[in-house]
This record gives C-alpha cells, sequence and structure tokens, in this order.
C-alpha cells in the first residue's frame, strides 16, 4: 500500500506543481493589469483567479475579489472595457497612453516574473555559463572543422548569441549539424562556415552531438545579475522563433512538447541543475 501510494505520489506531484506553477503566472499576470488600473484611476469591478463556478468572493470597496474552481485563468473586469460606459473612471474613458499602459502591463509583470525565477535558478547552480569554448571531447568533429579552444560565440547560423543558453536552443534548431559561426578569437571577429558536428537519430529526429565544452564562472552578484536579463531575454526570443519554426513549417506540431511535456519539463527544472553544454570552470 505504502509503495502504491509513493508511486502515485511520484506521478502526481509534477501535475500539482505546474497547476500551481501556471496558477501563479496567472495571478502575478492578473495582478499587473489590476495595479496599473487602480493606479491609472480605472474603475475595477472584478478581479478573479481562476475560472468556472465561484469557490469564494469577498468584496473589498468598489472591487469584488473571487477564487474559482478552475485554477487555468483568470481575470480583471474593469468598468467600461467590454462595453461603453458613461462613468468618468471607465475604461474606456481614459486617455489611449493608460489604456495601452493597462494592456502591457500583465505582460511586463510575467518578465519581471521571469527574471526572477531565472536569477534564483542561476543561484542554486554551481557555475554561471558563459559563451566562450574551454575545450573539446575527444574526437570532436567541430574543433576539426574551425572552432578552437579561447573562442567566444557570438553567432550561429546568423544568430546573436546572449547567453549560453542560445548555444543549445540555436544548435538544436539547425537540421543537418553543419552549422556557421561568429566567434571573437584573440580580439577578432572570425567567421567560420560549415562547421561540422556528428548527428544521431532519436525517436525518429536528427539531433546533434555537443561536443564542446564552455567555461563556467564563479557566482558573483554581477554575473548573476548580468546572465538573469541575458537569459530571459534569450527564452523570450526562443518563444518567438519557436512559433516562427512553427508556423514555416521547420518543425511540426509533433515536435512540440503539450501539457504532458510541458509538465515534465517544470518537473525536471526542479530536480535538476544541468546545463544541456557542458560547463568547466577555468
Amino acid at each position: 500500500m505504502l509503495l502504491d501510494a509513493a508511486s502515485v505520489w511520484s506521478k502526481a506531484w509534477p501535475i500539482l506543481f505546474a497547476i500551481l506553477f501556471f496558477g501563479v503566472i496567472i495571478l502575478i499576470h492578473e495582478l499587473g493589469h489590476f495595479t496599473v488600473a487602480k493606479l491609472s484611476g480605472i474603475k475595477v469591478n472584478e478581479f478573479a483567479i481562476g475560472m468556472g463556478p465561484k469557490l469564494l468572493s469577498f468584496g473589498k470597496g468598489e472591487t469584488k475579489y473571487s477564487l474559482r474552481l478552475i485554477p487555468m485563468g483568470g481575470y480583471v473586469q474593469m468598468e467600461g472595457e467590454d462595453e461603453a460606459s458613461e462613468d468618468e473612471r471607465a475604461f474606456n474613458q481614459k486617455p489611449v497612453w493608460k489604456r495601452f499602459l493597462v494592456v502591457i502591463a500583465g505582460a511586463v509583470m510575467n518578465i519581471i516574473l521571469g527574471l526572477v525565477l531565472v536569477a534564483i535558478l542561476l543561484t542554486q547552480q554551481n557555475l554561471i555559463g558563459t559563451t566562450q569554448i574551454a575545450g573539446f571531447h575527444e574526437n570532436a568533429s567541430s574543433q576539426s572543422s574551425g572552432l578552437q579552444e579561447g573562442d567566444v560565440i557570438t553567432h550561429i547560423n546568423g544568430t546573436s548569441v546572449w547567453s549560453d543558453r542560445d548555444i543549445s536552443f540555436l544548435m538544436a534548431r539547425d537540421r543537418d549539424g553543419v552549422i556557421d559561426f561568429t566567434v571573437k578569437r584573440d580580439g577578432q571577429k572570425t567567421e567560420l562556415k560549415n562547421v561540422k558536428f556528428d548527428t544521431r537519430e532519436v525517436d525518429g529526429q536528427t539531433v546533434i552531438t555537443f561536443d564542446f565544452i564552455i567555461i563556467g564562472e564563479n557566482k558573483t552578484f554581477w554575473n548573476v545579475l548580468k546572465t538573469s536579463f541575458l537569459e530571459t531575454a534569450s527564452m523570450a526570443r526562443l518563444v518567438w522563433l519557436s512559433l516562427f519554426d512553427l508556423v514555416t513549417g521547420r518543425f511540426g506540431l509533433s515536435d512540440l512538447a503539450g501539457p504532458v511535456g510541458t509538465v515534465s519539463v517544470i518537473a525536471e527544472a526542479t530536480t535538476s541543475g544541468g546545463f544541456l553544454l557542458s560547463l568547466i570552470h577555468i
């Protein structure tokens, strides 16, 4: 019985954690809209977390606060948002710039949340990744075709590299294992065309073998802060590039993780501090 309970819990906790995680994202997002609306003098009728039937609610001042059954979604209901209102404090009565600030506030808050989470994760790691090559694995194809120890990677296939996360992602986007690099070598910009990597098939997909190691730095306040901003920007760009790849047919729907895969990734991220690329301290 104890074994069965442990087995059920091992499968259930990632789902519960993912629900909590998405709930926090939604809460922060809606708090952004809510806070800026209040600061802009807009009347907020309801602030709700979740969707569906109401579990509990209470009123404070002019605003009703509610928690709903389905922990996915949420909303801020502002006067004059969905239909015209003559109330001078209605959303539709406010200047365009104030309405714009209210609309983007949710996304801005999520970016700030992402920045904070990245910073927390970085502080849990032994080393902070860079974009400089420390060395190569034995018989590395990339070394034979142009990359050298000490190279600082600045572009991959024409796209700027901002963090070590970009190296993994941009190389993974390549299909044939032949990649163009731009590196900084001895202070000079150097173009390296057709750098070759070994590939292998995994579940019908061609996967590149990462055959070099990047330098990891000891943590300091400043490199954690700098890397937090760079990795947050990298992840935001990753989303847009992934959507572009999907729309253009570079990758299919089968390559998307989906809800189950997303839960697995979140669970793995909470239990692992590893890099896709190997790090070594120099």
